[in-house]
């Protein structure tokens, strides 16, 4: 698979940690969580250091289709049912916040960034969509419906937020990890009391964020319990109608549109990992009937981590880890929630308080539906009886047709066909 992102940007190198080393804070991941959070600790004059196993940016980051926006699907109302206005406003103005420090940033960055409208689209309920505007408007976000008549098919109405943005991932986040302290090819292999062990030594810590997208400790939190992994698709397509705004389908399942240069960038075929869905069988098929003559120059797939609740898992790791912090859970929305989640953690690991810390807080009430769903699906991939299976809880692996891959429907962990590791929590590669 080849990546838009990848081919045009140039990415930069760092050594490995070789031999013991201290820091105040050790951040492990080198995606756009732990990149920011690296960017905040070093500007607010913090000791920290980032390791990363591979490449930073060498995940899910690049996978990404990079919108900024606070428009994270029909969100708003859910949230005011579930957690009543306050809470709900307060998470509103952390992705406003987010989409500020953003621009920002990219003033001295060359990286793309473009403002563009955001729409959150349903085919059949307009109810759904008059319902979230109105909800936007209670908050205090300026929203408007709209008939999204710039996409190619027809749609029950849009939700229309202005002034959003776009960006080029990775020419944002090679800039600003120029220079900060950062270590590739440095696998965290265990984690002992204020001591990681790495590949190339140990690392002396006060304060510990786990960025690894899913988190890799199974004893603290109850993470296999209260996260999921959804994998999604996207093609670019060269010689398609390119959109000026940013879509979205309100559905999990369905369409999004954005685009970068020249491409259209359309995302869908969207499933729970290990599990079967449309794939980009169904982006070609919708591609061949609404773009037709248009050219596929790339695809690719990514992962998302689901949350119970619909917002990310951002604090402390568990309720007793006073020094142990977790950035997780972003559902399909990581360019603002990175951002987030380094304003809040960079406040955090220096004791200080931060206002969306409670929202956030991953100690707070699993009690919810998915909760059900995720420990069903969990019970059947140990039950099953069949091999191979993941080595991070056992569960039994599924065979992924359209990337060749073997997947776990339990927790998300990936390996290529001979059974080397492709995507967390697993750390190990399969038996297949």
């Amino acid at each position: 698979m080849s990546l838009v992102w990848e081919a045009s940007a140039e990415r930069v190198h760092f050594p490995p940690a070789d031999g013991n080393k201290r820091t105040d804070v050790l951040i492990i991941g080198g995606g756009i969580a732990g990149l920011l959070c690296a960017h905040r600790l070093k500007g607010a004059g913090v000791d920290c250091m980032l390791v990363e196993a591979d490449e930073i940016c060498g995940g899910i980051t690049k996978n990404t289709t990079a919108k900024i926006t606070l428009s994270h699907g029909l969100i708003y109302r859910d949230l005011i049912r579930r957690f009543g206005e306050d809470k709900a406003r307060i998470y509103a103005a952390s992705q406003i916040k987010a989409a500020k420090a953003y621009a920002a940033l990219c003033r001295g960055i060359d990286c793309d960034y473009e403002t563009r409208d955001s729409y959150v689209y349903s085919l059949r309920d307009r109810k759904k969509i008059e319902e979230e505007v109105a909800a936007l408007n209670r908050l205090g976000v300026k929203a408007e419906l709209s008939d999204a008549s710039e996409l190619p098919m027809r749609v029950a109405g849009a939700v229309r937020v202005r002034d959003q943005a776009q960006f080029h991932p990775l020419k944002f986040l090679y800039a600003i990890a120029g220079d900060l302290p950062i270590h590739e090819r440095t696998r965290v292999v265990e984690l002992k009391p204020n001591r990681a062990v790495t590949n190339r030594g140990e690392i002396a810590y006060n304060s510990l964020i786990v960025a690894t997208h899913f988190p890799m400790l199974n004893k603290h939190g109850s993470y296999f319990l209260k996260l999921y992994q959804h994998r999604s698709y996207v093609l670019a397509l060269r010689g398609a109608q390119i959109p000026d705004g940013m879509y979205v389908d309100e559905a999990d399942t369905g369409l999004s549109f954005r685009a970068w240069d020249d491409l259209l960038l359309l995302g869908g075929g969207g499933h729970r990992t290990g599990k079967q869905g449309g794939c980009w069988q169904e982006l070609e098929t919708f591609a061949a009937e609404h773009y037709p003559g248009a050219e596929i120059t790339d695809r690719w797939a990514t992962q998302d981590c689901m949350t119970l609740d619909g917002m990310p898992y951002i604090g402390r790791y568990a309720r007793f880890t006073p020094h142990l912090f977790v950035a997780t859970g972003f559902n399909k929305w990581g360019m603002t929630q990175a951002m987030a989640a380094a304003d809040i953690l960079c406040d955090l690991v220096q004791g200080k308080e931060n206002p969306c810390a409670a929202l956030f807080s991953p100690s707070r009430s699993i009690l919810r539906p998915q909760l059900a769903v995720n420990a069903m699906e969990s019970l059947a991939g140990l039950l099953t009886p069949t091999v191979p299976r993941c080595p991070h809880l056992g569960c039994a692996l599924k065979y992924n047709r359209a990337e060749h891959s073997w997947d776990c429907p339990c927790h998300g962990s990936r390996f290529t066909e001979n059974g080397e590791l492709l995507d967390n929590p697993a750390t190990d590669d399969g038996k297949i």
